[in-house]
């Protein structure tokens, strides 16, 4: 995730410090992102200063530790430029734990396994599109709204894959899952010269 990038946007509009920025960006992103760690921020916030996108700069306190407060550098301002002008590709790709779930169940031949599979992941998914139709009622910040609706609408497709998972799986009374458990590799057989040797004579 660019979180580093969220980090320059919320620097581009005015220097920051590290728990302003943490409550910056969990307010900005809403609630289904969950907390941004304050040591993964320190980690980011370091990194960007040796690169040069941000400087950093110590407040003395009257009676806490200083205070370190960063602002963007026109080298950041040229980053934070440069990553929103770029489509955003999955950040996983299309590799997702439930594929090798169903890919597991599927090749087991087994129909009620199969069920369960994709019984318990529907309900998991129904809940979480509940949670979040429920925090975007709630959200007063039009951007934490949107995002939530995108949150849901990727819910809603994972629920239509496990609706297309059970069409294409549990469909003509089981004769799918008998193929692919009958398509199960055989024992290798060993190439022609690479057996076990035998006695001569």
């Amino acid at each position: 995730m660019a979180i580093q990038h969220a980090v320059l946007a919320l620097l581009a509009r005015g220097p920051s410090y590290g728990y302003e920025l943490k409550g910056a960006f969990e307010a900005a992103v809403g609630p289904q992102w969950g907390p941004l760690n304050i040591g993964h921020l320190y980690q980011i916030l370091d990194r960007l200063s040796r690169d040069d996108l941000v400087v950093a700069e110590r407040h003395a306190q009257p009676v806490k530790p200083d205070r370190v407060v960063y602002e963007i550098t026109e080298a950041g301002r040229a980053e934070l430029d440069r990553w929103l002008a770029e489509p955003s590709p999955r950040s996983g790709g299309f590799r997702d734990d439930f594929f090798l779930k169903v890919t597991a169940a599927a090749r087991s031949g087994e129909a009620p396994t199969v069920r369960t599979v994709l019984t318990n992941q529907r309900g998991h998914l129904m809940r979480e599109l509940r949670n979040l139709d429920g925090l975007r009622r709630r959200s007063e910040d039009p951007v934490v709204r949107l995002l939530l609706s995108a949150a849901a609408r990727h819910v809603e497709a994972d629920l239509a894959f496990v609706d297309d998972a059970e069409s294409a799986l549990l469909a003509g009374g089981g004769a799918v899952l008998r193929a692919l458990a009958a398509d199960r590799p055989g024992p290798a057989t060993p190439a022609a010269g690479t057996g076990p040797a035998r006695s001569a004579g």
